[in-house]
């Protein structure tokens, strides 16, 4: 008649033990290889204009162009995000700006600095109040030109993704490497 009901106590953190199995099922081989994918072909950059480099950028979204047909999708919100295109000159003021968009960002970041005015000051390279984005930020790729093509935006997004997959395919663990077997160990094998 009465069946009594054990009840489970679970001790401990409860919340950083189902971080460790999420991030352990996230790190599998098959699910790890969709999610490097997805971070691969879904770059979101939120455009930070400060030039005429914005019209660039712009022209570069046109249909035309096509950019989300290499999964680029600009966002206006850089808490949904994962690439920050500077476009141009950056002042003192707005670095402050972009270090706050740049923590906003979720993991991972990735920033493009386009234009020459980003790479090296431009035609304000002697001004006192222009600050170089690799000062501020780790600048992943540098867009030549001013201002540069929509060519030269494509190129760059994809030698993101090209650095984006060597930099996911080298993180595998040491266990899941395929070890090099020694002379010794085929010989064995054989016989």
């Amino acid at each position: 008649m009465g069946q009594k009901k054990e009840r489970v106590i679970l001790l401990g953190n409860l919340e950083n033990a189902v971080r460790k199995v999420g991030t352990r099922l996230a790190d599998m081989r098959p699910i790890r290889n969709i999610r490097n994918w997805g971070i691969t072909f879904s770059l979101w950059p939120v455009p930070l204009t400060t030039a005429c480099c914005g019209a660039e950028f712009a022209a570069t979204m046109s249909p035309r162009f096509d950019m989300e047909r290499l999964g680029v999708l600009p966002m206006a919100s850089s808490r949904q995000t994962n690439v920050l295109i500077i476009e141009g000159t950056l002042t003192r003021k707005m670095a402050k700006a972009v270090k706050i968009i740049y923590r906003q960002m979720p993991e991972p970041k990735f920033v493009i600095a386009m234009g020459s005015c980003a790479a090296d000051g431009g035609i304000f390279w002697n001004s006192y109040n222009i600050v170089r984005p690799k000062d501020v930020l780790p600048v992943d790729v540098f867009i030549p030109g001013c201002p540069p093509r929509p060519e030269a935006v494509i190129r760059a997004i994809m030698q993101l993704q090209d650095k984006i997959k060597r930099k996911l395919k080298y993180r595998m663990d040491a266990k899941e490497r395929p070890r090099k077997r020694t002379r010794r160990q085929r010989v064995s094998r054989v016989v």
